[in-house]
């Protein structure tokens, strides 16, 4: 009779077991909040490079694809692009079109009353220019020389704070064109876009280590998601851990750009 029972019992526990296995997934998809289960829906430009862009065979690429494409691998979803413009990204968030936006936000306190951020996932601002070889090593040594900022931007106030006669121009690739051609002394500019200039052009041009002012960048997410938003927090800290944010980031600005102090989300 126990015999008997034996592979009875067996296949019950087993079904018992897969049963549990199939609910435990099934209620850790729902925590996290999903749009479509299974699946992260992230909303990008596909227009600004470095962060997101087309690659020369048409497909996204950028700073915030890479790192979007590896915390989806990390929770074990597909991750699925969602192409929209800048102005319709916090609508359709809203809306639950998609489960973030991984367009290159800054992380304001204005918007923080608005939506939920995840863990600022890039730090950038305003970063000195100068040419291979300058004596140009800190903000102070700008001070008497001439320095290109792009027209109407807060650049020219950081020169002129520091002493430096500030040349304006229309498009920071000839302000860093003419830097390049010994017309002007150094530029400032966004860190990300001047690495990002520097390295898909070879310019023989360096970034001064010094700040002149911080940015961070996050990730938006519509309130009321803190399983969702903890996740990609975990998945985030991971890789930057581990060195992969490094190795996805670098290869198109130079350096990793994660931020040493992140701004955390506000539940």
């Amino acid at each position: 009779m126990r015999l008997t029972l034996l592979p009875v019992l067996a296949a019950a526990l087993v079904g018992s077991l897969i049963a549990n296995a199939l609910t435990t997934d099934s209620a850790s998809a729902a925590d996290l909040e999903l749009v479509k289960p299974g699946k992260l829906l992230v909303a990008t430009e596909g227009t600004y490079p470095p962060f997101s862009m087309r690659s020369p065979d048409g497909q996204l690429d950028g700073l915030e694809i890479r790192v979007s494409k590896e915390i989806a691998k990390r929770l074990n979803l597909e991750y699925e692009p969602v192409v929209i413009k800048w102005e319709a990204l916090l609508v359709g968030l809203a809306a639950d079109q998609y489960d973030y936006a991984s367009a290159a936000m800054d992380i304001t306190a204005e918007r923080q009353k608005q939506v939920t951020f995840a863990d600022g996932w890039l730090e950038s601002g305003g970063r000195i220019v100068t040419k291979k070889g300058s004596p140009i090593k800190t903000a102070a040594d700008i001070k008497g020389k001439t320095v290109g900022v792009l027209v109407s931007s807060t650049w020219q106030k950081l020169a002129e704070d520091r002493g430096a006669t500030a040349k304006a121009y229309k498009a920071e690739s000839d302000a860093l064109q003419d830097l390049v051609n010994g017309n002007i002394d150094a530029v400032i500019t966004d860190s990300i876009a001047a690495a990002y200039a520097i390295e898909a052009s070879k310019l023989p041009l360096v970034l001064v280590d010094e700040y002149l002012s911080h940015i961070q960048k996050g990730f938006p997410f519509k309130k009321g998601k803190p399983n969702l938003v903890k996740a990609v927090n975990k998945a985030l800290a991971d890789m930057i851990a581990d060195g992969t944010y490094a190795k996805l980031t670098t290869p198109l600005i130079g350096y990793s750009p994660a931020p040493k102090d992140p701004i955390k989300s506000q539940f």
